[in-house]
């Protein structure tokens, strides 16, 4: 198989495949070979059509399945033989199939070269967590207001499954603990994502960009639908729904790959929760301050 491959500007690139001999001959001889268990061909039983009639009856099916069987696996070979990392399916042009020899261009959206900065060390401060009297009482006045209760005591805790209203108040200290510490680890977590993005620029495949942005749309589109928003109105701002979503699109497959190549070099497995594993990662080799 020959193969040479050319670089194009915008993040993609592009392999002319060609192979002829054997592989070729192979293929047509199989995909005959299941063509005549099968063809009907009046006058003739199953199985026993010539091959001179096969071929004048099923030249085009034969050529097209040559087509399907070949394509994918030529393609998938040329990319490791040239250690091309394809983010997307490939556009295939200029194929050219006789029975002796194959030929097809194949042009793909690379993954784009990312120049990591330092991931390890990355500088982070936090704060020691406390729940004041303030907050115990802020939440309780906001309880108040949204049952609009008058007074809060043990009656009223003892029916929410409280003891006493002391009992109570311990609870919301340990809610309200939770809700800050949580809020703490989101802000680190961004903090780190954007330490380890900041200033690493390269071009972003376009085809994942659209991909996720569209999946944005949808789920924009959806949310909106189970808010009591018509169709039709949803529809009728769907331009600009796109527009004002593609910025956050970008960041977020940005990001993707930015993390997807610290697992890399890490060694940190590409599944699911590969972002969620390289965020932890993060977390525990950061360099750590209490303000």
């Amino acid at each position: 198989m020959k193969t040479e491959v050319k670089k194009l500007d915008n993040g993609k690139k592009q392999i002319s495949v060609s192979i002829s001999g054997d592989v070729v001959k192979n293929k047509f001889e199989e995909v005959f070979g299941l063509i005549a268990k099968e063809a009907k061909v009046p006058g003739f039983r199953a199985g026993k059509v010539p091959r001179d009639i096969l071929e004048k009856n099923f030249a085009s099916h034969a050529h097209e399945q040559v087509l399907k069987d070949l394509i994918p696996d030529l393609y998938n070979k040329a990319l490791e033989k040239e250690a091309i990392d394809a983010v997307d399916l490939p556009e295939i042009s200029d194929v050219k199939l006789d029975r002796a020899a194959i030929s097809f261009t194949a042009t793909v959206e690379v993954q784009p070269e990312i120049k990591l900065k330092e991931y390890k060390g990355i500088a982070i401060s936090y704060k020691k967590l406390e729940v004041t009297p303030d907050d115990v009482k802020r939440s309780l006045d906001s309880f108040k207001e949204s049952r609009k209760i008058e007074t809060i005591d043990d009656t009223l805790a003892r029916s929410l499954g409280f003891p006493s209203l002391v009992d109570l108040e311990k609870s919301l200290e340990r809610q309200l603990l939770v809700q800050k510490e949580n809020a703490q680890r989101q802000k680190i977590e961004q903090d780190l994502v954007d330490a380890v993005s900041k200033g690493v620029e390269f071009i972003l495949p376009q085809s994942l960009v659209t991909k996720h942005l569209q999946e944005l749309v949808n789920q924009t589109k959806t949310d909106l639908m189970m808010k009591g928003v018509s169709r039709e109105k949803i529809e009728e701002h769907e331009k600009d729904l796109i527009k004002d979503l593609e910025p956050q699109a970008r960041t977020q497959v940005k990001t993707y790959m930015i993390l997807s190549a610290i697992a890399k070099k890490e060694s940190i497995p590409h599944d699911d929760h590969m972002p969620r594993h390289v965020i932890e990662f993060l977390f525990k080799n950061a360099t750590w301050s209490q303000e």
